[in-house]
């Protein structure tokens, strides 16, 4: 009997970890929002009006992104920016907007590796600051 509580309770707290972690977005290693696009992991971080897309595999092995293409769609303010994404470092794609980062902002990633298909990811890149941005308001 006390072997099943075990596996019971092991079952409890692994869905429960499962549960917690679904609560907020996930943080990749440069401090992005992570999203998963396809067979690939995205890492989007978003500084002043530009953004960087890291691409990233099983437990975080860099994909190359020489020869890759990208373009950004960012929904903040007035209206959609659009932004080019070219290949920079090991595994980063980086494109400058005419946006000014907001805590409502939304982006839709699109990238394409060299003999892949495209993948896509949405993210809130900034969602997190908008929490803390409300709970600061009385």
């Amino acid at each position: 009997m006390k072997q099943i509580n075990a596996y019971v309770l092991s079952a409890m707290l692994f869905a429960y970890a499962a549960f917690a972690s679904a609560d907020g977005p996930a943080i990749g290693p440069n401090k992005g929002q992570v999203k998963d696009a396809g067979k690939y992991p995205l890492e989007l971080v978003v500084k002043d009006s530009a953004l960087t897309v890291y691409v990233t595999g099983s437990k975080d092995a860099k994909i190359p992104t020489k020869g890759a293409s990208g373009n950004a769609t960012v929904l903040v303010g007035k209206g959609p920016s659009n932004v080019k994404l070219e290949p920079s470092g090991e595994n980063a794609l980086v494109g400058h907007g005419g946006f000014q980062p907001a805590p409502d902002m939304k982006v839709v990633v699109s990238v394409t590796l060299p003999g892949q298909p495209p993948v896509q990811a949405r993210f809130t890149p900034l969602e997190k600051l908008k929490t803390s941005v409300k709970a600061g308001v009385k």
